[in-house]
């Protein structure tokens, strides 16, 4: 086996393993609430769905990067991830179908790990210098690493709940700068590094303050006889 097929495999996965925190972080957010062999179910499925579709994007990334609006959705997404968690937490055990949070979960980890693998997309693409199988291989490998992180960090804030609000305070940055990198809004706005700052602030307070009292106005609903 050549020795530059080796170098560039060995590039693909320190670049994947490097850029899939957020992604880790987003998964053990969209789990979190789900039972435990449930969450795991979930990680494995969407993680397994989203490295398969990020394959396949990667082939084609001259062609996605030239798609507007692709990081603004991913980003608004990620955004009402984080505010579905702080509200979930306030939920009573059980009040959700579980079938139905380990669907939307997946869906959420599918989409969200999409639009947030853009520079992941580019640089693997560059690092594999076209070859499918180094793609493929790269992108593989990084499954259980990212699943591992994300269960771990998952249990984690099971454990500890006040977890939750620094995970949905970094999910608040993540969404803020996704949305300000969408070639749309470069384009049309040109936000400066200080708009992005404030834009970052803003939108962790936001989600903190908006979640925390969306969760007790619901549990409070819930707790009161009919």
């Amino acid at each position: 086996m050549p020795a530059g097929f080796l170098l560039n495999g060995l590039s693909i996965i320190v670049i994947d393993l490097l850029l899939a925190g957020d992604n880790a972080l987003v998964i053990a957010m969209a789990v979190r609430s789900l039972p435990r062999r449930q969450r795991r179910i979930g990680a494995v499925c969407g993680s397994l769905l989203a490295v398969v579709l990020r394959a396949a994007l990667t082939i084609f990334a001259a062609t996605v990067l030239t798609y507007r609006y692709v990081e603004l959705a991913g980003g608004l997404l990620v955004l009402w991830i984080g505010l579905k968690v702080l509200v979930d937490a306030e939920d009573p055990p059980g009040r959700a179908q579980a079938p139905r949070r380990l669907l939307q979960a997946v869906w959420y980890i599918v989409f969200a790990d999409l639009t947030m693998s853009v520079d992941n997309i580019v640089a693997i693409a560059g690092a594999a210098h076209g070859s499918i199988p180094l793609i493929v291989f790269g992108l593989g490998l990084s499954i259980p690493f990212v699943i591992f992180s994300s269960n771990l960090l998952a249990d984690l804030m099971e454990r500890f709940p006040a977890l939750i609000y620094l995970g949905v305070a970094i999910l608040g940055k993540v969404g803020g700068d996704m949305v300000l990198e969408d070639r749309f809004i470069t384009q049309a706005v040109h936000p400066t590094a200080a708009a992005r700052y404030l834009l970052d602030a803003a939108l962790i307070v936001v989600l903190l303050v908006a979640g925390r009292r969306i969760g007790m106005a619901r549990r409070k609903q819930a707790e009161t006889p009919a």
